[in-house]
């Protein structure tokens, strides 16, 4: 089973910050950026990020280098992101939000990174690396006397934009590279199939090191109309509320649970900004849809809810559907839809033959979405990167690990994951990641992590700690915790157990420890 996507044509270089700088020539003093008050035109942008660009060239930096960006929303992060694509570089996201440890973890990932972007705010937290940090403060001097031209760089669609960090199945971060074609066909395909113009203004509300952050950075650049950014290092729910109520911003990209929160924020007050947006596109982890029917079928509601899919490694959305289409006695899961532009999804069994209409298979995408890969990767995960042949030519494939099926009507629904690996507030995580931070902290002798689902349907992460000595109390160990690992991948709820279960396999028994969860944890805030 294959659904195609439209087939549209790109340009001959397909490279994102082009469509940006016509932008720049054609409408140079509207407001591409708005953040703490503080409004940036188009021109006033276009000018920064090209001596920052000129900048990276005269330190060699050029076509091939990776820059590390480790800002709080910001202008300057527009800068230096914007600054690095012209320079022919790709920027990777360094989440200030992340404590230090686990910002070092992810720096030793990436030893060739040609500078760090920080500011006196985020610097401690990358200070420790062997490589250069620069702050854009203390370099504006010297950047105000170099040109504000556009550097003379010849960037292709196969270079690489940008690369995140990703879980990977052996619980070591991994680093995905996303190329500027599939980066200018995402983000040309929303704007062609969804009609986004210059007034579509976008309010980023997820964290910087999220893949999908990148695209709702860059959407609103990439169609000439606004940015806004909100002056906190994380979410705020009222912040944004009250910015989506006091600006004219027509689209949010998020995750399912800040959908949530920002729909139980309206409620409770009897708002409608959120209600009156053109667009919240949204996705990332299992969606709940009773959480937000009623928002969503309230009279005056106008606001198109767009469920999508993808994955980092293939530049973020790779389908979309219009939840206004759902309806549940038809659907048990909501779908996710159909491909977007010059985008293929395949459903495959375990020989990598293609199931029928309705059956089950793993999901892989093909096509100009599909990523460079992981940098420096060598291990089982370069290994999901292969190659298909369709109408007798072969095709460069990503197996994504997720299960579905295709409906009659063609659309995908994703039902689950095929590995370990859990999405639990749109962010993806492999427990053995969490497990291993665990295993690292003093008195604890093994520990296993598995998902479970509350009453409400949510994602809810649960530790098992064998300790080395005495119980271990559980706001200490998740205190030690939230020092190495971001608070998304700390585990709601710890308990104290003498032994981690096994199947007859040898693995962790996931099941017996759900249901020790069950019988043993006592709900007093204490471990067990």
């Amino acid at each position: 089973m294959i659904l195609q996507g439209k087939r549209l044509a790109l340009p001959s270089a397909p490279v994102v910050h082009k469509q940006f700088e016509a932008h720049v020539a054609a409408t140079p003093d509207a407001v591409a950026v708005f953040c703490a008050g503080r409004r940036v035109t188009y021109g006033e942008l276009n000018a920064k990020a090209n001596r920052f660009a000129h900048f990276l060239a005269t330190r060699g930096h050029g076509r091939g280098a990776k820059v590390g960006v480790c800002l709080d929303y910001s202008v300057d992060m527009v800068v230096a992101i914007l600054g690095t694509l012209k320079a022919g570089a790709a920027y990777v996201p360094l989440d200030p939000s992340y404590p230090a440890a686990r910002l070092q973890l992810l720096l030793g990932q990436m030893p060739d990174l040609a500078l760090i972007v920080a500011s006196p705010a985020t610097v401690g937290l990358v200070e420790s690396t062997a490589g250069e940090v620069i702050d854009l403060e203390r370099l504006s001097d010297h950047l105000a006397g170099l040109p504000v031209t556009s550097p003379d760089v010849p960037v292709t669609g196969d270079d690489v934009c940008y690369a995140v960090f990703t879980s990977g199945s052996t619980g070591t971060p991994k680093v995905t590279a996303v190329r500027h074609e599939g980066w200018f066909n995402l983000l040309n395909w929303l704007m062609l199939e969804y009609r986004l113009h210059r007034g579509s203004n976008n309010l980023v509300v997820s964290a910087f090191g999220f893949d999908l952050s990148q695209r709702s950075l860059m959407m609103p650049l990439f169609c000439g109309a606004t940015q806004y950014l909100m002056a906190s290092r994380n979410f705020d729910a009222a912040m944004a509320y009250r910015m989506l109520t006091e600006h004219e911003i027509r689209t949010v990209h998020c995750a399912s649970s800040t959908l949530y929160l920002l729909v139980d924020w309206e409620t409770a007050r009897g708002g409608e900004a959120l209600a009156g947006l053109d667009y919240v596109l949204f996705g990332g982890e299992r969606l709940h849809v009773e959480r937000i029917v009623d928002w969503a079928r309230r009279a005056g509601n106008t606001c198109t809810l767009l469920h999508q899919y993808g994955v980092a490694e293939c530049t973020d959305v790779a389908s979309s559907y219009d939840l206004a289409e759902y309806r549940p006695g038809e659907h048990d899961i909501a779908p996710v839809g159909r491909p977007a532009y010059n985008t293929d999804l395949h459903l495959l069994d375990e020989r990598m033959r293609g199931v029928g209409a309705g059956e089950y298979g793993e999901i892989c995408i093909s096509g100009t979405s599909v990523g460079a890969g992981y940098l420096g990767g060598t291990g089982p995960e370069s290994e999901r990167f292969t190659t298909v042949v369709v109408d007798g030519v072969a095709r460069r494939l990503y197996r994504t690990g997720d299960r579905g099926y295709v409906t009659p009507d063609g659309e995908l629904v994703v039902v689950g994951r095929m590995d370990a690996q859990v999405k639990v507030r749109g962010m993806r995580i492999d427990p053995t990641d969490i497990e291993r931070a665990l295993g690292r902290l003093a008195g604890v002798r093994e520990a296993a992590v598995v998902v479970r689902y509350t009453d409400s349907g949510e994602a809810e992460l649960i530790a098992f700690v064998v300790p080395e000595g005495d119980d271990l109390p559980e706001n200490d160990v998740r205190t030690r915790l939230l020092a190495t690992l971001p608070r998304n991948m700390v585990p709601a709820r710890f308990t104290n157990i003498p032994r981690i279960p096994l199947s007859p396999h040898g693995k962790v028994d996931r099941a017996a420890l759900i249901e020790a969860f069950r019988n043993e944890y006592t709900g007093s805030g204490t471990m067990a």
